[in-house]
Order: C-alpha cells, then sequence, then structure tokens
C-alpha cells in the first residue's frame, strides 16, 4: 500500500460507518467525523468557494428531463414516476401512475451506475489513480471532476449536467457564516471538522499525484472548488448496495429522490431483474411525491450532508447533543478522570437527547460527575457504562445519588437553551450583503439555522421538563414519606 493510500484511509476510513442494514437507508453518507475541537485550516475561514463550470441550478428542470431522456435511450426501463417541481426538495420523483405498497421501482441496470470500477473517459487518469492505490472516496471525487470537465466528451454528461451547481449543505458555508448562523449547535463543529478533512485530503492529493502529473491534473480543473463540488455530491448522493459486494456507488436517477422521515425504503441490486431498485413501504396515487429515507438521521445531520431541515415536529429520529463535563474542582476529579480514560472517554463528552428520552450511557456518566468520593469503588463501574463496554449491559442505578444527578443535567441543558434563544430571538447576527444574490443567500441560510435550532431547543425544552417532573415526583415522594414517618412517630409517643 503506497504513502498516499495509508494516508487517505487513516484520514477517512478510520471513521467509516458500520454497513448499512436493510432496515436503514443507504443514501446516509458513509462517512461520520468525530467531534472535535475547531481546529480548521486557513481554507476554511475564506470566502465561499466559487460555483463550478458545470452542473445546473438547484431547482432546474430541464437539466432533469435530458437526464431522464438520455438514461432512458442508454437503457433504463420505463417509469412509473416523472421528474417535476415539488413542494419537498425544489424538484423530485413523482408518482405517474398508481403505485402500490411493496412494489419495487426504478431498476437502474449497473450500465448506468458509478462506481470505483467505472471505466474512465481518460483511462491515463484511472491508471494513475489505481496504481497509487486511492481509495473509493476520493477516487470517485477525482472521477467527477475528471468526466465533468470533459463536458460532451464523457458518457455521464447529462448526469453531471443534472447534478446541482452549489448545493446549501454546511460543506459550502463559509467560516463565517458557520459562526453567525450555527453558533449555537453542535452541528458547527462537525461541519468544521467536515470541511478540514475534506482540504486536507485535498492537500494531500495536490501534493502526492496532482503536482506529479500536471498534464493530466492541471490545477485550473482540479483545485479546492472543484474537490468540495465533487465531494458535496459524494456527501449527499453516494450509496452502498448490499448485494453488490457493499460497494459504493452514484445511481443517476435514484438520487433524485426526496428524503421522508415517515418511510424507511432504502436502495439495493436486484438480482433477479439485474437493476438498483427499492421497494416501496406504501402506496403513492398519481402527482403524488414518491419518498426514500436517508437514515434516521437528525436534522443537523441531514442540515449537514443535504442542506435542507425537515419540519419542526416532523423528524423522529431528530436529535441534539448536550455536553456533561467533569468538575475539576471536584475532590475526586484526577480519579474520576483515570476511568473514564480506561474506557476512551474523557473530561467532557457529548451525548444525544431525543424528545422520547436520554441514552443510558450520558446517565452513567452523569452519576460519575456527581457521585461523592465514599462511592469510589464505583467509579470504574459508572465510566464502563458511559463507554457502553460493560460486561453485564444492565442499567445502572444509584437511588442515592438519582436526584443530585438528575439535578446535574437539567442544569447542563440551561446554556444552551440559552445560546439558541439568543440567536433565535437576535437581530444582530445579519452579515452586510454587496448584492442582491449574496442577500438572498444569506437570508436562506439563516432560515435554515433557524429552523434547526428552533428544533434542537424543543428538545432541550421537552428534556427539561421530563427531568422537573421526575425530580417532583422524588421530592414529592420524600416529603410524602416524611410526613408518614412523622405521624408515625407522634402516633407512638
Amino acid at each position: 500500500m503506497s504513502d498516499l493510500s495509508l494516508t487517505l484511509r487513516t484520514s477517512f476510513f478510520s471513521k467509516t460507518l458500520p454497513l448499512h442494514t436493510p432496515s436503514r437507508s443507504l443514501f446516509a453518507p458513509l462517512l461520520s467525523f468525530s467531534r472535535v475541537a475547531p481546529c480548521c485550516s486557513l481554507a476554511t475561514t475564506q470566502r465561499a468557494a466559487r460555483p463550478v463550470p458545470w452542473g445546473c441550478e438547484i431547482e432546474s428542470l430541464e437539466s432533469a428531463s435530458d437526464l431522464q431522456k438520455w438514461l432512458s435511450d442508454s437503457g433504463l426501463p420505463s417509469q412509473k414516476m416523472g421528474i417535476q417541481r415539488v413542494e419537498v426538495g425544489e424538484r423530485g420523483l413523482v408518482a405517474l401512475k398508481n403505485i402500490r405498497k411493496g412494489e419495487k421501482l426504478l431498476f437502474v441496470p449497473p450500465s448506468l451506475v458509478i462506481t470505483s470500477d467505472s471505466d474512465w473517459t481518460r483511462p491515463e487518469i484511472g491508471d494513475v489513480m489505481r496504481r497509487n492505490s486511492v481509495p473509493d472516496w476520493p477516487l470517485l471525487a477525482t472521477y467527477l471532476i475528471s468526466e465533468a470537465s470533459l463536458d460532451t466528451a464523457s458518457r455521464w454528461k447529462n448526469y453531471i449536467s443534472a447534478l446541482p451547481r452549489q448545493p446549501y449543505s454546511l460543506l459550502y458555508w463559509t467560516r463565517s457564516e458557520l459562526d453567525a448562523f450555527l453558533v449555537a449547535s453542535p452541528i458547527r463543529d462537525r461541519a468544521i471538522q467536515r470541511i478540514t478533512d475534506v482540504t486536507g485530503t485535498y492537500n494531500d492529493m495536490r501534493a502526492r499525484i496532482f503536482s506529479k502529473h500536471p498534464d493530466l491534473f492541471p490545477e485550473k480543473i482540479y483545485n479546492m472548488e472543484t474537490f468540495m463540488w465533487s465531494f458535496g455530491i459524494l456527501f449527499s448522493r453516494l450509496v452502498r448496495l448490499p448485494s453488490m459486494d457493499e460497494k459504493v456507488a452514484l445511481v443517476p436517477w435514484a438520487d433524485m429522490l426526496n428524503h421522508s422521515s415517515e418511510v424507511e425504503t432504502f436502495l439495493d441490486y436486484d438480482k433477479s431483474s439485474l437493476g438498483i431498485v427499492f421497494t416501496t413501504d406504501r402506496s403513492y396515487q398519481p402527482g403524488e411525491q414518491v419518498f426514500i429515507s436517508y437514515g434516521k438521521k437528525s436534522n443537523g445531520e441531514l442540515l449537514l450532508s443535504y442542506g435542507f431541515v425537515p419540519k419542526e415536529g416532523s423528524n423522529p429520529n431528530d436529535s441534539v447533543e448536550l455536553a456533561l463535563s467533569l468538575n475539576k474542582s471536584d475532590k475526586c476529579y484526577k480519579e474520576k478522570l483515570e476511568a473514564l480514560r480506561r474506557y476512551n472517554l474523557s473530561e467532557s463528552e457529548w451525548f444525544p437527547l431525543q424528545v422520547k428520552g436520554w441514552p443510558v450511557e450520558m446517565m452513567a456518566y452523569a452519576y460519575l460527575v456527581v457521585s461523592p468520593p465514599s462511592m469510589s469503588q464505583y467509579f470504574g463501574e459508572m465510566a464502563a457504562a458511559a463507554s457502553n463496554k460493560n460486561s453485564s449491559k444492565t442499567r445502572i442505578s444509584y437511588p442515592e445519588i438519582e436526584e443530585e444527578t438528575l439535578q446535574f443535567i437539567l442544569d447542563s441543558c440551561e446554556p444552551s437553551i440559552s445560546k439558541y434563544t439568543k440567536f433565535i430571538e437576535g437581530q444582530g447576527n445579519d452579515l452586510i450583503s454587496v448584492n442582491a444574490k449574496q442577500a438572498n443567500r444569506r437570508l436562506l441560510l439563516k432560515q435554515l439555522a433557524r429552523d434547526l435550532c428552533t428544533c434542537e431547543r424543543r428538545i432541550l425544552y421537552r428534556t427539561q421538563y421530563i427531568l422537573r417532573r421526575r425530580l417532583r415526583d422524588m421530592r414529592s415522594g420524600e416529603l410524602r414519606a416524611l410526613t408518614l414517618f412523622n405521624g408515625l412517630r407522634k402516633l407512638f409517643k
């Protein structure tokens, strides 16, 4: 394996998500970036990337119609769906006929699917990439740029022309836009890290391959702007196909399907029909938009990769991360930190909150934070449970510190809620625009951020409501027990 392969695999594939199962969408991006302190390169602080010279406006129907015609001429079977302008997602696939629940749709032949094995219009470029053992993601990103730059000489011209020129996923936000509009949301740090990782991968490719073959990879074509565009396409469109040996692929036409949290259907290769299909889990009438699931993702994750936020309360998988931290003034701080480090945890950890509750790992971490010195024999058990590596896999409970633990979590919600409220209700965080187009873009980004922050704050409010009720019940129960005890004492006296 070459040095380049090792570098790219370390930066990207050490963070690859587990393989998708049939109950989950295959539209999910295949990389999961861990939360780290924001330490981005200079590239993330500069102006927005210039739009690439190919692709189309995100709502373009003309290019999508040309795509459908080309696909049909190239072997795509007759479809029960057509592309139209839709309320959810600018453009999408709409039922042209009655579609039954359990019906297979699409049937895209493998010859119309882009994978790491696809033929390059310029095979000499593909040879260089393969000789350097470049992993699938950066290889496919380079493939898109190569084919796009050839315009009509590439067989994928119609597909590339139908791809968005500049989507609204967080990969395309500037650092100043992230800082101004997502200052309250934990997804900001993940966006910064994603930009940093893509930037680092481009720099590796530039130093180790592109610069050594300037005749094949001229910087006018293979630059940061085009690399960001191609990775943005992969994050929002690349799928994994279990029945094709887990290949990752771009599936033209199928990637025009929009997301709904109310469906769980996913793409896969169907060996009987020799095509990429999905099976509907509901019926559709003519004129109804047909949906697929992009996975069980929070609204923040959907904005991060796809550039949209579902309506408030419509996503049952929505969540927001809450940070819990050890108190450095705690007499047992060193012992607790040592227990956490044994399980690869740190003094500050993030945990997902949902409307329906919180994970047992968060409760275990909170137990450890508030536990007194007299409970030091349980520090290891708490840390193990917080990492989900406790051997018994049972929910731990410490009734003697339950009330203090719940109060700690309740108090930890307040700083985040204050940040959200300041952004949602504040009017002083608008950026100065220089033209009408830029003003419209920033208004849209701010609305996306406002929608996300409203949804995430709603989860925190719900968490506080649950915690206050549990604390009230505990305290009223203690009061009733004390009243009963005093009554019995008076009786026997």
